[in-house]
């Protein structure tokens, strides 16, 4: 498998996954973000998002927090939760688990 950032494995989890949404709550710079991945598209919550693709919304400095995971697609005035509040060492074997 090759180095790819938390991002990159991340996004490619809910393309493997298409009928889930992940809510990444992490520390950006010292401040909180909420960071949205679904079908293999970042978007921050909280902050205003870059339009290139290219720079991530979910820079290698985060300090990940927890992750939520969702049915998608995703509807903030129903959300509906799978599981909540994964810690970021108990999200890698689902990460693992789908090969990424």
């Amino acid at each position: 498998m090759s180095e790819q950032t938390l991002a990159t494995r991340l996004e490619n989890y809910t393309i493997k996954r298409p009928q889930e949404v992940l809510i990444v709550h992490a520390d950006i710079d010292g401040e909180p973000d909420q960071v949205i991945i679904f079908k293999g598209f970042s978007s921050s919550l909280m902050r205003q998002t870059d339009f290139d693709p290219e720079v991530p919304v979910l820079p290698p400095t985060a300090v990940v927090s927890h992750i939520d995971r969702l049915q998608g697609p995703y509807q903030p005035q129903s959300p509906q939760y799978l599981e909540r509040g994964i810690s970021l060492e108990d999200f890698q074997h689902e990460l693992l688990e789908v090969g990424v």
